[in-house]
C-alpha cells in the first residue's frame, strides 16, 4: 500500500480486495461508457491467477484501477517466447480524472512489477500519455500487435529487463479474454 496527496486529498494505492469488485465494475463502466472492458477484468479475474490488480482509494472510496494481465512475445512456436505483462485496462471515475490518479496507479504498477522481475509491460493506448512513464513504440524492438489493425504508434512497450529482452520480438499477445473487446 502507498499514500499519496493529490490537491490536500489523501490518495491509498493498494492491491485489489475481494469487496472492490463491484466498485471496478462500476469505475470501468463509467469511464469507458461501455461493458466491454469491466467484462475483460472480470473474466481475467476469474481465469487468472498470475495478476496485478492495484486500485486507487480517496476518502473510503475507490475511485481508479488499473490491471496487469500475462503477455507474451514471440512468433508462433518459437523457441524464444517471453512472458512479461499487459497494462489494459486503466480507469478513473469520470469526476476523478485529470487529478493525477491514473499516473499513480501506472507508476505503482510498473515498480511492483519491476520488483517481480518482470521483463517488459506492454501497452495499447494514447501515444501522448504513455511514454511519460517510458513506454516506446513496440516496433523499434521489432514487436507488433496480436491485432493488425492495431495503429504502430498506439502499441507501446516498456522494457524492465533488458538482459531478458535479448532476441525477443514478433508478436506480442495479450490474455484471449481481450481479443473480444478490441
Amino acid at each position: 500500500m502507498s499514500i499519496f496527496w493529490v490537491d490536500r486529498q489523501m490518495i491509498i494505492i493498494r492491491e485489489e480486495r475481494p469487496e472492490d469488485v463491484e466498485a471496478i465494475r462500476r469505475i470501468n463502466l463509467e469511464a469507458f461508457g461501455q461493458p466491454a472492458e469491466a467484462e475483460v477484468v472480470d473474466q481475467i479475474r476469474e481465469a487468472c491467477d498470475d495478476l496485478l490488480s492495484l486500485v486507487a482509494v480517496e476518502g473510503g472510496e475507490v475511485v481508479g484501477h488499473i490491471l496487469f494481465s500475462p503477455a507474451t512475445i514471440g512468433e508462433e512456436g518459437a523457441a524464444l517466447e517471453v512472458s512479461g505483462m499487459g497494462l489494459a485496462p486503466m480507469a478513473v471515475l469520470p469526476k476523478n480524472q485529470g487529478q493525477g490518479i491514473g499516473s499513480l496507479l501506472i507508476h505503482n504498477g510498473i515498480k511492483m512489477l519491476r520488483e517481480r522481475g518482470c521483463p517488459f509491460i506492454i501497452v495499447l493506448g494514447y501515444p501522448e500519455y504513455y511514454p511519460r512513464f517510458g513506454f516506446e513504440r513496440a516496433s523499434r524492438y521489432g514487436i507488433h500487435s496480436q491485432w493488425s489493425e492495431v495503429p504502430d504508434e498506439a502499441f507501446m512497450i516498456l522494457i524492465l529487463n533488458k538482459t531478458a529482452m535479448v532476441g525477443a520480438s514478433g508478436i506480442a499477445r495479450y490474455r484471449r479474454e481481450f481479443d473480444e473487446a478490441v
